[in-house]
């Protein structure tokens, strides 16, 4: 009898991302004392932009969610000021992806709201939208802005919604622009946690369907499309999975994953502008804790020993400034979105993304694009053109007046000690950030002499015609 051999080589796919690794923030760098929500709707509950970190909390008789810097960690004040305008329970938030300063909200009281936030924060409740937006008939369960097209926004209620599927019934789906593909989680007809993935052109059946696990928590998928990574974070688990998508079989690639003990009820992604690049962070998490009141970071980091920028962990990658307008959209032109790089000291013009209503506020601040590797604490700071302009104007006026127009001359003085800490809060602010807009002048000032230098260096010699 002859006995054939076979050798065993197992198969590595070559990838810059198979050691990646989750880190979660100190005590010292997470948000406690936060009142989430206790509702059991499968949603996020979080929102986060690299200056502002919102979570829906409790609120009795209506529907309130907060709204804080994310450099104020630590504990939370009890008596943090709250956003509350709706009637019933606050059901989703986002952040607008071209304004660091709007937000939407959507709610069982069946309307959609958009907000505009103070520069530096929530310093008293909010009760009246910039916007408010009705038209469903039943609780709105999601919102969503147009990721290039400047002010648009949907939203989906619980008006006529239908579903059909017979092996895979779908809670979450994300598009893969890049890839011309679809990726839903949900469950199998057995009733186990799965996650299929589509072809855009094609929804008959599925390219691929991979069965994870029994458990019976939401799965909410991330796709980060400049590294092709997907995530997968399930409600009720503290692990997190990721994979790598690829054009062609076998399509999903798993990784590893990152393990904790504490599970999560929702969770929210930072916009690439907004992460540590020095720590080459790919993608950072915000995490919500409910049995602790927690709010915890969770960074995704490639190992790598240089110090230097990573350029091919860090492609040019969407900014906060819009492609289209609009009208642009709505009249059938569609366009991808505005890329940036996240090289230090690269830079976009300023962002027109402000809506027509906050352009005519007299406390609007326009969102601006930033250099992508300077400390996360300078980037989520950083003070607005707009804002240096209105400082040196009041520099002339003879009163001195809050961030949040306030006079101090006419003000009363507070009466309670949450009054006076608020104030004394409040002045704070102002001298950090009045501070900083001298620096950033000094800065701008050396930018602009060394641009002219430039200029000047670039510009061919002139010649003069001979007699």
């Amino acid at each position: 009898m002859t006995v054939s051999k076979m050798t065993w080589r197992p198969q590595y796919r070559c990838s810059k991302f198979r050691h990646v690794f989750g880190k979660a923030a100190t005590k010292e760098n997470c948000f406690d004392g936060v009142p989430i929500t206790r509702s059991v709707q499968d949603n996020n509950f979080c929102a986060v932009n690299p200056r502002f970190l919102a979570v829906i909390t409790e609120c009795g008789g209506g529907g309130a969610f907060l709204v804080f810097s994310l450099h104020h960690t630590g504990k939370l004040d009890p008596h943090h000021p709250r956003v509350s305008g709706h009637r019933g329970n606050v059901l989703d938030i986002k952040w607008n992806p071209f304004n660091d300063y709007c937000i939407a909200s959507c709610s069982e009281d069946t309307t959609v709201k958009v907000w505009e936030i103070p520069p530096h924060g929530v310093m008293k409740n909010l009760t009246v939208p910039w916007k408010d937006l009705q038209g469903h008939s039943r609780r709105v369960s999601l919102v969503e802005w147009h990721p290039t097209a400047n002010n648009i926004l949907f939203s989906t209620g619980y008006d006529y919604q239908e579903g059909n599927s017979k092996t895979h019934k779908a809670s979450k789906v994300l598009v893969l622009g890049n890839m011309k593909m679809l990726v839903t989680t949900g469950t199998s007809r057995w009733n186990e946690r799965q996650i299929a993935l589509w072809d855009q052109e094609d929804l008959s059946v599925p390219l691929l369907a991979e069965n994870l696990d029994g458990s019976s928590g939401v799965l909410f998928p991330f796709y980060d499309p400049d590294t092709h990574m997907l995530y997968l974070a399930g409600k009720g688990d503290g692990n997190i999975r990721y994979y790598e998508i690829s054009s062609e079989k076998p399509y999903i690639h798993y990784l590893t994953d990152y393990r904790s003990l504490l599970p999560q009820k929702g969770m929210a992604a930072m916009p690439k502008r907004g992460l540590d690049v020095s720590s080459c962070e790919v993608f950072r998490f915000y995490k919500l804790v409910t049995i602790k009141s927690l709010i915890e970071p969770v960074s995704m980091i490639v190992p790598r020993r240089s110090e230097s920028y990573q350029e091919d962990i860090y492609p040019m990658t969407a900014s906060n400034r819009p492609a289209l307008a609009a009208e642009e959209w709505l009249s059938g032109i569609d366009k991808g979105p505005v890329l940036m790089s996240l090289k230090p000291g690269s830079q976009l013009p300023e962002s027109h993304s402000e809506m027509k209503g906050l352009a005519n506020s007299t406390d609007t601040r326009r969102s601006q694009s930033r250099p992508g590797m300077l400390p996360l604490a300078y980037i989520q700071d950083r003070p607005e053109t707009k804002d240096a302009k209105e400082a040196a104007g009041r520099a002339d006026d003879d009163r001195i007046s809050l961030t949040n127009g306030e006079d101090l001359t006419l003000c009363s003085p507070p009466k309670t000690e949450n009054e006076l800490r608020q104030k004394f809060h409040k002045q704070q602010e102002e001298i950090r950030r009045l501070r900083e807009l001298l620096g950033q002048r000094d800065v701008r000032i050396k930018q602009l002499e060394l641009e002219i230098k430039n200029i000047k260096n670039s510009q061919p010699a002139q010649t003069h015609p001979t007699c």
